[in-house]
């Protein structure tokens, strides 16, 4: 049976600034619904086989602000070939980068990683190997 990740859920207080973020990353809209049970939103942001189902809050609510020290999933990676110039472009761009010792890139256990934050505050690892 094959078996393989087909998306994590994303939700977001900001809509526009959210789908602005990943299509900048590389990912492509795919589907947007409006009006999605009781949402504003509802989206399906595409990167090769892989998916973010961005959806903005229910009609009423206001969700949580992220925090990296709850319990659950932390980040999530991209493989980047070239990791110097995407993050070079982002830069460009004006993508926030959480830094680690005041780097933004830097070495882990011999590959290089950078983490870029977006605007609901979802952490984004990208790597030039593992």
């Amino acid at each position: 049976m094959k078996r393989f990740i087909h998306h994590i859920c994303i939700q977001t207080n900001d809509y526009a600034a959210s789908k602005n973020f990943y299509e900048t990353l590389g990912f492509t809209l795919a589907k947007e619904s409006q009006g999605f049970h009781s949402r504003d939103y509802n989206s399906w942001l595409k990167m090769d086989h892989f998916y973010i189902e961005l959806q903005t809050a229910k009609q009423g609510e206001l969700l949580r602000d992220f925090s990296k020290h709850s319990a659950g999933p932390v980040h999530f990676c991209l493989y980047i070939e070239d990791l110097q110039k995407e993050v070079a472009r982002l830069q460009v761009l004006g993508l926030p980068f959480a830094k680690k010792n005041g780097q933004v890139l830097y070495d882990v256990e011999g590959s290089h990683l950078a983490k870029v934050v977006a605007p609901e505050g979802t952490i984004i690892e990208l790597r030039d190997s593992f």
